[in-house]
């Protein structure tokens, strides 16, 4: 009979291998099927119950959003390895007691069944998700079949790593029974195929980091090159995704269901024949700093949700919609407001196709609202009662998620040194500002700090749904420091204002400062 050591030694590689096994079987479901697995659904699952005060001090320790993404999804798969690598050492030593008892109906159990239970019950909210475009139920059922792959191919391994390295061959010594060269050679070359899993598993990674989010996420808009409408390429991007949808437009549906009495699902050619019209609009993110370039303007072209809405007969009590991306993104808006004619599902962004980090093939638009609530690769739009909450609402962000009026100066840029003589004629300021979906009425900048005011040139006013740009002709009183100041007046003239009491959870408020340096 094998002893307690060779049996938690011969689990332990088992399991390991076994561990490499399931997480190469993950990342090739991820790459060739677009399937979602724990090794990056499970960081979603986790953070709704992160709020936003830890999150940023998180993301501040590791080096921002992106790193924080890498670190979720490299501890993911070296977790669920090494537990596999525990699991195996005990599965080793219990096979040593009870080898007559403990048959593959077991070990299906507790590798495969149990695990799939378990992962089913606490993911269930997030294996909806499906980077191809997938229908959230049909993708639960995706996602549920690729963890069945992923355990039972663990379980495999395992087992039949296990019996051959405790197999006891002719050539296996009485002196050494424990570590013999018979076990050296068979854990080389369990470790071998271990070495295998690892490297095909290591290039599919590879693959997959080329198309992460990591190259775009975080994306500002700002600077001296500013346009009225922001070209596609640089508009600005923040996604929660380590690997954002690449949706196939003969799998999309959208759906239209909850507390409605006709629900409907339609394919991206029911979109075809529908009369779309063209809407420009300015989104900005909730976390844009008065300095930040979180916020670009397109024009869209879709269709109102309402016709949707109303084609499905809303029900009483409907009080709020959930909006559902392909990667289990939600977020809600009041019903009312999905009912406004500006409310739309675009399917085309300044005239082109929506991109794949914007939303393909359809997105909602919600004028006036932070950008979460512009939900991407829109899948369905549930009517719901009043306590539904998406994403970030769960998270603990709003509960105010109305934009208020910002504005900021792109340049000159803080800590400018500008030569007297360069300043003799003036010094061109310039920026933009964002009244929501209230518009710009006014402009006013300052030199002194806001000690007093000027009107700014408004050279482009846009619309009520958009930003407007503007610009100032500034002649220094001389060689001295100034700090440059803006403030905007929205549509309705409410003047921007720095509100006390409002949380950054629901966006900041204020104004953006520029210090200047005018020498001789």
């Amino acid at each position: 009979m094998m002893s307690r050591s060779r049996a938690g030694f011969s689990g332990f590689l088992a399991g390991l291998v076994a561990g490499i096994a399931m997480s190469f079987a993950m990342l090739l479901l991820a790459w060739v099927f677009q399937i979602a697995t724990p090794l990056v659904i499970l960081g979603d699952r986790l953070s709704v119950f992160i709020s936003p005060k830890p999150f940023f001090w998180i993301m501040g320790r590791v080096g921002g959003y992106n790193h924080l993404k890498q670190l979720g999804v490299g501890s993911s798969m070296l977790g669920q390895i090494l537990v596999g690598a525990i699991g195996g050492m005990v599965y080793g030593i219990i096979r040593r007691k009870r080898q007559q008892h403990f048959g593959y109906r077991w070990t299906f159990l507790i590798f495969v069944a149990l695990p799939l239970v378990v992962s089913a019950i606490l993911l269930w909210p997030v294996l909806g998700t499906h980077y191809g475009g997938m229908p959230i139920d049909a993708a639960r059922l995706i996602s549920l079949l690729g963890l069945a792959i992923s355990f039972l191919l663990f379980e495999r391994v395992l087992v039949l790593g296990f019996d051959f390295l405790t197999s006891r061959g002719h050539e296996e010594t009485a002196a050494s029974p424990e570590f013999s060269p018979h076990l050296g050679r068979r854990a080389f070359l369990l470790g071998m195929l271990g070495l295998l899993f690892a490297g095909g598993g290591a290039a599919i990674a590879r693959k997959l980091f080329r198309i992460a989010t990591f190259s775009y996420d975080g994306t500002q808009y700002k600077g001296s090159d500013v346009q009225a409408i922001t070209p596609n390429n640089q508009f600005y991007c923040v996604t929660k995704n380590v690997v954002d949808p690449r949706v196939d437009g003969g799998l999309w549906h959208l759906e239209v269901t909850g507390l409605v009495r006709h629900p409907h699902t339609y394919r991206l050619l029911d979109f075809k024949s529908m009369e779309m019209i063209d809407q420009e609009t300015t989104l900005m993110c909730i976390s844009n700093g008065l300095d930040a370039g979180l916020m670009s303007n397109a024009v869209w072209r879709g269709i109102p949700m309402a016709d949707l809405l109303e084609a499905a007969s809303p029900l009483p009590g409907a009080d709020r919609v959930r909006l559902h991306g392909v990667d289990n993104y939600t977020d809600t808006v009041p019903f009312q407001k999905a009912m406004t004619p500006t409310t739309l599902i675009a399917f085309k962004m300044n005239g082109a196709e929506l991109p794949d980090r914007h939303g393909f093939p359809a997105r909602a638009i919600v004028p006036g609202y932070f950008g979460e609530k512009h939900v991407k690769w829109l899948t369905r739009i549930e009517v719901t009662k009043a306590d539904a909450k998406g994403f970030y609402e769960t998270q603990g962000w709003g509960p105010n998620f109305i934009v208020p009026t910002r504005s900021r100066i792109d340049i000159p840029y803080n800590e400018s040194w500008i030569k007297i003589a360069d300043a003799a004629k003036s010094v061109l300021v310039k920026g933009v500002a964002f009244g929501g979906d209230r518009g710009i009425s006014r402009v006013e900048f300052s030199s002194h700090d806001g000690e007093s005011w000027d009107e700014a040139k408004v050279d482009y006013p846009g619309t009520k749904l958009t930003w407007a740009l503007w610009s100032f002709n500034w002649e220094p009183d001389g060689v001295d420091d100034y700090t440059l100041v803006v403030r905007a007046t929205d549509g309705e003239g409410k003047v921007q204002e720095f509100e006390e009491d409002r949380a950054f959870t629901s966006g900041i408020t204020g104004f953006h400062k520029v210090i200047v340096h005018i020498f001789a």
